[in-house]
């Protein structure tokens, strides 16, 4: 890589931490070209990326950014992973390295909050973005159907109270006539 593709590098790393939400920084140890094609095409299936990055280089595009308190972690083979829904990439990387050894999660910053790993792995376990807002939608809609329901109800009472009269009113009607 020569300075204007770092260069160029390094400002795309720098627009994608200003415009994402989330990033993870991982450990990769031995990790297969097939392994790691795997993980990408997961963490593109739940909206993510994941890139291996030179440390230096990232730490460049850190710099200025939100996310500048994950620096630290740079050390070693590591990877990053973003996405605009935090609980889809933590998921993926989560549920990756449970079934294998070689991705290790180091850590990684929700905004400027700043995760270390069992953080995103608690992340990982919430409810997707999604699963969220169709939860969010029942709990609205849900006291506007009670409220429906309410409103009916007097109307539906005074509909069997005047059915009771109208049946009440016939049956004396039917004994006046009988007799």
């Amino acid at each position: 890589m020569d300075r204007t593709e770092k260069r160029e590098f390094v400002s795309s790393l720098a627009t994608v931490f200003a415009e994402t939400s989330m990033v993870v920084v991982t450990r990769n140890d031995g990790l297969t070209v097939a392994q790691v094609t795997v993980l990408r095409s997961r963490m593109r299936a739940a909206g993510a990326t994941f890139k291996v990055a030179k440390n230096r280089l990232a730490i460049l595009a850190l710099d200025g950014t939100r996310f500048d308190s994950i620096a630290p972690l740079l050390k070693g083979p590591t990877a990053l992973a973003w996405a605009h829904d935090p609980v889809a990439v933590a998921k993926v990387a989560v549920e990756f390295a449970k079934t294998n050894d070689k991705l290790v999660i180091l850590g990684g910053a929700l905004g400027a909050q700043t995760l270390n790993a069992d953080g995103i792995k608690a992340l990982a376990e919430l409810p997707s973005l999604d699963v969220l807002r169709a939860q969010l939608v029942g709990l609205i809609s849900t006291p506007a159907t009670r409220i429906a329901g309410i409103l009916q109800a007097p109307a539906a009472q005074l509909a069997r109270v005047f059915g009771a009269y109208a049946n009440k009113d016939e049956e004396v009607a039917e004994t006046v006539e009988a007799a």
